[in-house]
Formats: C-alpha cells, structure tokens, sequence
C-alpha cells in the first residue's frame, strides 16, 4: 500500500518565524514520520518575481517545499500571481489523496477556481477568523471583499480542523459548519527548540538579573498583540524587565512608548532571534507573557513553547481566544481581562513577589505540554481525520 499523499497550501513557511509557519513545519515532519508524504506550497517571504523549490531538512524529515512569488503586499496579505500555476502543478506531479489548506490565506482561494484542485478533498486548518477590526478601517474593507470566499471555501471542505473548543464556540464563519469541524490543538516539536546550541554566554550577566523579574514576550508587533499594555504596566514597576522579541509595524510606536513612559531601560527590543538565541531567551527567562487583545491571537504557540521550557505564562483572557483555554489559571499561570493595565500591572507584581508561584507554575506547564501538547499528539488526530475524510469519499 502506497504512502498518503498530502499537499499543505499554506502562507508562509519557516525561516520565517511564525506560530503557523512553526505548526505547518512541525505538523508535516511529525505526519512524515507516520508515512504520510507531506508537501508544501507557501509564499515567499521577500518581495520579489521568482519563485522557488527546496527541500527542508528538519528532525530528521526531508519535506519538499515550493515557495511562490510575492509581487506585492496589502494589507499584510502576500499577493502572488503565480500561485494557481503552481498549485496546479504540485497536483499534477504529487497527485495527492488530500489538499490540507491552512486559513487564513488569500491565496488558497485559487484552489476554488482549479479543477484539479477541486477533484480532491479538502481539509481546512482554521488557524484564525480574518477579523472585521474596529482598528482598522482597511481590514473591514477587505473581509467584505473575503468573506464570499471564504464561506466558498468552508462549504466546499471535507473536514475543518480547529485548535481549541473556545475558538470554535465563538467563530461566526464557522458557525453554519459545526458539522464538519473537529477540536485537535495545536502541538509543538520540542526537538526544535531543545537541540538548539546555544551561545556561549548562557549565564546571568549581572546580579541584577537575578533579583529582577525577567518577562519574556514574543511576536509580530502589530497592535493586536498588547505590547504597548504591557509597556504602560511595566513603566509603573520595579524590579521588572521584559525582553521583546518580535518585529512588525508597530515597532518605532512602541519604542517611542517606552521612553516617553522612562521606560527604555525596562524594555529590551531584541528585534528577530534565531533559534538557539531564542532558546537562550526561555531559559532565562521568569515567565512569558502574551498580552493580546483580539481573538486574531487565536491559540498562542508561544505559550505551549514556554510550557516546554517550564515557565510560568501570563495571558490575556481574551473571550473565544484559545489562549485562556491553553492556560490554566493560578496552575500554569496567571490570566488577565484584555487590555486592562490594571489588572496586568497586578499579575506582574504577584509575580516578581512570588518566587516560588512560578516554579509551580511552570513545573505544572510542562506536565500539561507533555500531557496535550506534543506534536506527535496533533498529528496523530489529523492522521485519523484524514482516514476518515478518505473512507467518506
């Protein structure tokens, strides 16, 4: 009996750091090594007219990856004209048993347009509602333009896969197709972060940074993701000093922010790290926070990534947001109202008071990670949907 055969049409892949692009990396290695050949089509990265072919070594795993052509993005939606005759292409020399579709993703809806595409079955990742945000005018504009589209999409799939039962109980798009869709959470490859070498200088520099909280907060810097909430709260302590990881649009805001608020000296922008450093990053670290304030965070992979490493997490408690669902308050962290300054300025304060909290905290997260989080957990799920998806077909 052949292999499955399995093509993902994603956004992007790694390099470029991402919690999809982490889960589509993870999820195909894990599935390759449960004999499902797993092959990748995603965009480019960077601007630009060529498209490429790769094959990315990881864990073990060598996945075919076809990265296509970004002439140019709106709102930070990559636009490729290139894509359908790529996409249509992998079919005719792949010839898969099942399209695994990771939404959001304009370029997906190609695949509604192609009648090799639209002979196999689908099965959509829903990562996250495109949200009609009330800060910004542009992105309502644009889901008017979507939302056709995407409801095309979900009618037209198999089987919906999403990360967590909140996320599902409050997605509208989804709400008309509850029958097709499955919980199964996201998973993480610990081996990816774990493996890294580190650098050198892996101790405390200072005694300072012994006694002082050290918060870690990653991601891209947009304004969904609360950084400038946890600026404004920080800038009320003491003996706090969060390290920001990330880039985005929302950067020279932020920094701005912070020494307006004479906070420079407890906010340190780091910009993108490279894995081992990042590594390095998680195990200094007390605790790791994720502020955001819209469903548009809809799981928080950095949160299973700070359960690996036991640390103590600190989260919005975003209503429908799977994040509150990942984190189990006042067990493997603190949870928090969305955008209340208040209420983060007194976690973090609990926090930097109480020492011994996070070490159960985070000793409590990693036996949740190793319990529900492990990738091998995740795909082993989706290898069962898409037999099923298969024997319906």
């Amino acid at each position: 009996m052949s292999a499955l055969q399995v093509l993902h049409i994603g956004k992007y892949f790694p390099p470029y750091t991402g919690g999809m692009e982490t889960y589509l990396r993870d999820a195909m290695t894990s599935l390759s090594r449960r004999e499902i050949d797993s092959v990748a089509l995603v965009h480019q990265s960077e601007i630009g007219f060529r498209s490429s072919n790769e094959t990315y070594e990881t864990g073990g795993q060598s996945l075919p990856v076809t990265r296509a052509a970004v002439w140019i993005r709106l709102l930070f939606t990559p636009i490729s004209p290139t894509f359908p005759w790529l996409l249509n292409r992998l079919i005719k020399r792949h010839q898969p048993d099942i399209l695994h579709i990771h939404m959001p993703n304009v370029s997906a809806f190609w695949a509604l347009f192609l009648p090799s595409a639209r002979r196999i079955p689908w099965v959509i990742q829903w990562q996250s509602d495109v949200l009609a945000s009330e800060h910004s005018r542009g992105l309502r504009l644009f889901y008017t333009l979507y939302r056709p589209f995407e409801r095309a999409m979900l009618k037209r799939a198999k089987a919906i896969i999403t990360s967590s039962p909140p996320y599902l109980e409050s997605s509208m798009p989804l709400r008309d197709f509850w029958g097709k869709c499955s919980v199964i959470p996201l998973g993480l490859d610990p081996s990816t972060l774990s493996d890294q070498p580190l650098p050198k200088a892996s101790q405390p520099d200072s005694q300072e940074s012994t006694t002082t909280l050290q918060v870690l907060a990653i991601g891209r810097l947009s304004y969904y993701k609360g950084f400038d909430y946890l600026i404004r709260a920080v800038a009320q302590l003491e003996g706090i000093q969060v390290h920001l990881i990330g880039k985005g649009d929302q950067e020279t805001t932020l920094k701005a922010l912070a020494n307006d608020l004479c906070a420079g000296n407890k906010i340190i922008f780091h910009g993108q790290l490279p894995g081992n450093e990042l590594a390095l990053q998680f195990k200094r670290c007390d605790c790791v926070c994720l502020p955001s304030i819209e469903r548009t965070e809809a799981f928080g992979l950095v949160l299973l990534e700070a359960m690996y490493f036991a640390k103590a997490t600190l989260v919005s408690d975003v209503p429908g947001s799977g994040m509150g669902w990942v984190v189990d308050d006042g067990v493997t962290g603190l949870k928090i109202p969305p955008g209340n300054i208040a209420e983060l300025t007194a976690a973090l304060r609990f926090l930097r008071e109480n020492r011994d909290k996070i070490a159960v905290f985070g000793r409590n997260g990693r036996d949740k990670f190793d319990q529900q989080f492990h990738i091998d957990q995740s795909t082993a799920d989706i290898a069962r949907l898409y037999s099923r998806v298969l024997d319906a077909t």
